[in-house]
C-alpha cells in the first residue's frame, strides 16, 4: 500500500509569520509554524514533520508537494551539497540547512517519492495541507495557539488498516495520475521551477557548477520562461547567470 500525503507551507509576507501542515486525511494531519519564517521553510518543516510522524512504517510514502524548490532541494541538490560540505556552487552556504539535513537523516532507508502538484488548482490533499498551514501562519500573526491536528493516527491491526485504507488509496491513485502526467521528480524547464521568484538564484546555484550550462541546454521556449522568472526579480537573465560565475 502507499500512504500518500501532502506537505505545505505558508508565511504571511514571505518571510512572516509562518505556518506548515502535512494531510493524508481527516483523521491523520498535522500543522505548526512560527513567528517569523518563509514559504520554503514552512514547506520543508512539513515534510520534515510528516516523516518524523510515519516513521516505522513499513508502506511507501508518496509525498506531494507543490513547491519545485523543496522537491529538487530533496531529490536532485542534496548530495552535491553534502559533498560541498554543504556549500553551493559559489561558495555560499546552503540556505535551510538545519531543515534539510533533519530531512536527509528521517528518509534514510526508507520508500519516499515526491511528486509535483501546481499549488491552488484542486488537488484534495494539498487544498486540505494549504489551508491549515494558512490558518496556523494566521494563529501565529494573532499570537494564538494553531490547530496541530491528530497527527498520524492509522491503525496498524489488519482491519482496521483495511478500513483506514480507502481515502489514501484513492488518494495514491490520484498522485499516481499525476506522477504520469508529471514525473515525481521533474528536470524540465516547461513547468514552473520555483514557487517563488525569490527561489530563482538559489536554484539556479544548486542546478550546475558551471551556470553556462543552464543557458546552452534550454530551448527557445524555455530560455524565455528562465528570463521571464530572472526579470521578475530585478535582473536580467545574464546578470543572474553572471552572478553564479
Amino acid at each position: 500500500m502507499t500512504i500518500t500525503a501532502a506537505a505545505d507551507g505558508s508565511a504571511l509576507g514571505n518571510p512572516g509569520p509562518n505556518g506548515w501542515a502535512w494531510y493524508i486525511d481527516d483523521a491523520n494531519w498535522a500543522a505548526g509554524g512560527s513567528p517569523h519564517g518563509t514559504n520554503n521553510q514552512g514547506e520543508l518543516r512539513a515534510v520534515l514533520e510528516l516523516l518524523q510522524a510515519t516513521a516505522g512504517i513499513s508502506e511507501k510514502l508518496m509525498i506531494e508537494c507543490d513547491s519545485r524548490y523543496v522537491i529538487d532541494s530533496v531529490t536532485k541538490w542534496m548530495p552535491g551539497w553534502k559533498r560541498k560540505g554543504w556549500r553551493k556552487s559559489d561558495g555560499g552556504p546552503v540556505l535551510n540547512r538545519d531543515l534539510l539535513e533533519g530531512i536527509d537523516e528521517a528518509i534514510r532507508g526508507r520508500d519516499v517519492e515526491f511528486s509535483w502538484v501546481k499549488g491552488h488548482a484542486g488537488h484534495p490533499l494539498n487544498e486540505a495541507a494549504d489551508e491549515r498551514a494558512n490558518a496556523a501562519a494566521k494563529a501565529y500573526q494573532a499570537q494564538q495557539e494553531p490547530r496541530r491536528g491528530p497527527g498520524f493516527t492509522m491503525a496498524t491491526d489488519a482491519g482496521a488498516a483495511a478500513a483506514a485504507s480507502a481515502p489514501i488509496a484513492a488518494a495514491a491513485t490520484r498522485g499516481e495520475q499525476d506522477a504520469a502526467a508529471s514525473p515525481a521528480v521533474a528536470t524540465s524547464l516547461a513547468e514552473p521551477l520555483w514557487a517563488e521568484p525569490s527561489d530563482l538564484l538559489d536554484s539556479l546555484y544548486a542546478s550546475v557548477d558551471d551556470p553556462i550550462e543552464v543557458r546552452l541546454a534550454l530551448s527557445s521556449d524555455e530560455h524565455a520562461r528562465l528570463r521571464d522568472r530572472a526579470e521578475a526579480q530585478g535582473v536580467t537573465l545574464e546578470e543572474a547567470l553572471r552572478r553564479l560565475i
